[in-house]
């Protein structure tokens, strides 16, 4: 058995408005500018040139803090980087051309987190990369939120390094069409090496890619009150071992929180190159019976995506809407998907674009026990043991 310990979290209530998945380009202030970007403790402004921050010194992040094309930003295993909470405008973001070379261990993880005495969902923006792979939105576009600019023709491109890193509190709204992830990878290659991800308590998607081909393995998403995982814009790369739950007692919620939502483009959804990314040993798991998942899975908008050995739970009184949902007005999806599991009360598939494969339901293949651990069954869906690094607290309600 595959054990995630002491699992379920007591999350801060939190209320937010629903926000927009298209994938329009918009345009926002960027914030602070001018300086190098670090002054003593804090960032802020541009870095223009190489800079390191150090596990033995505390960082606040107080403004918009831009790796600037042509600079490298080195951050040591176990640095703490505290956000100002409350404002729109903190973030960090790595323009096309630049690299962040982060870099944690399992015992020493990078961690971006609120400096708020009771942190919420929402608090700061959250780490925006942008590289220059293709994208079908355009070879020079802006992004929708930390105004830089993606794609390009490189999908070899490389934005540097993100291992073991913990992004918790993200998700900073700034009006009703835009809204920080916790990572958005916009136009990243897949040069770039991006494995051991934890994002928590986010106000809107865990992570996004926004067109690119980087690669990921091993990535967490808990407590995300829009999509756990979401792509547009002609992603093609592949995720391996994922799991995103909604714990008891999170109820931070949009419109259509999902497990997944897969788009390639809602203006035109034969434009080239289509998102074809490919996920490999998927957990998406629902927890709390008071807020629904309205997708398990939500593939459309031209999106051809292949996922093998994924799990759709809802544990308890916990539901979907949807399993799969393939149907959307502005273009339907395709999935072909393998060594798929269900349990709980999933929903059904609705189906739009064609799904090929099947879905077994099973009851095993997660257990709560009385000691407050959860349990998934060996070989279905994602590996739950390879998150044990990132020490997360969490309290079960055991069902009656």
């Amino acid at each position: 058995m595959k054990t995630l310990k002491n699992f379920l979290l007591a999350a801060t209530v939190v209320s937010i408005f629903a926000c927009s998945s298209d994938d329009d380009n918009r345009t926002i202030d960027p914030g602070n500018g001018g300086g190098n970007g670090i002054t003593g403790t804090e960032l802020t402004g541009e870095l223009t040139t190489d800079g390191t921050l150090e596990a033995s010194k505390e960082y606040t992040l107080t403004g918009s803090f831009t790796v600037k094309s042509g600079t490298t930003l080195t951050i040591e295993p176990g640095t703490v980087i505290k956000a100002k909470s409350g404002r729109t405008d903190v973030f960090l973001a790595v323009e096309r051309g630049a690299k962040l070379i982060a870099k944690g261990t399992a015992a020493n993880p990078i961690k971006f987190t609120s400096d708020a005495a009771s942190p919420k969902a929402g608090d700061w923006g959250g780490i925006v990369l942008a590289g220059k792979a293709r994208s079908n939105k355009g070879t020079d576009v802006q992004s929708e939120v930390a105004g830089v600019l993606y794609g390009g023709t490189e999908d070899g491109d490389s934005s540097g390094e993100l291992s073991y890193i913990i992004a918790e509190y993200t998700g900073a709204k700034i009006n009703g069409e835009q809204e920080f992830n916790g990572i958005s990878f916009f136009g990243v290659g897949s040069g770039t090496v991006v494995n051991n991800i934890v994002v928590s308590n986010g106000n809107d998607d865990g992570i996004e890619f926004f067109g690119g081909s980087v690669n990921v393995t091993n990535v967490y998403c808990a407590n995300i009150a829009d999509d756990m995982f979401d792509w547009t814009g002609g992603y093609t790369g592949t995720v391996t071992n994922a799991f995103g739950v909604r714990n008891d007692g999170f109820d931070a919620a949009t419109d259509d929180p999902r497990g997944i939502e897969g788009d390639s483009n809602s203006s035109d959804p034969t434009a080239a190159p289509i998102s074809t990314p490919t996920l490999k040993n998927v957990t998406i798991l629902n927890l709390n019976p008071d807020v629904s998942l309205k997708a398990g899975a939500e593939i459309r908008r031209g999106t051809e995506a292949v996922i093998t050995n994924i799990l759709f739970a809802a544990y308890g009184n916990a539901s979907f809407g949807n399993r799969i949902d393939t149907k959307d007005d502005k273009g339907n999806g395709i999935l072909t998907i393998s060594s798929a599991s269900s349990q709980g009360n999933v929903g059904d598939d609705k189906v739009g674009g064609e799904i090929t494969g099947s879905v077994t339901e099973i009851t095993d293949g997660i257990t709560v026990s009385a000691d407050n651990t959860v349990e998934t069954k060996a070989g279905v869906g994602a590996d739950l043991s390879a998150f044990d690094w990132a020490n997360q607290s969490f309290v079960v309600t055991m069902l009656n």
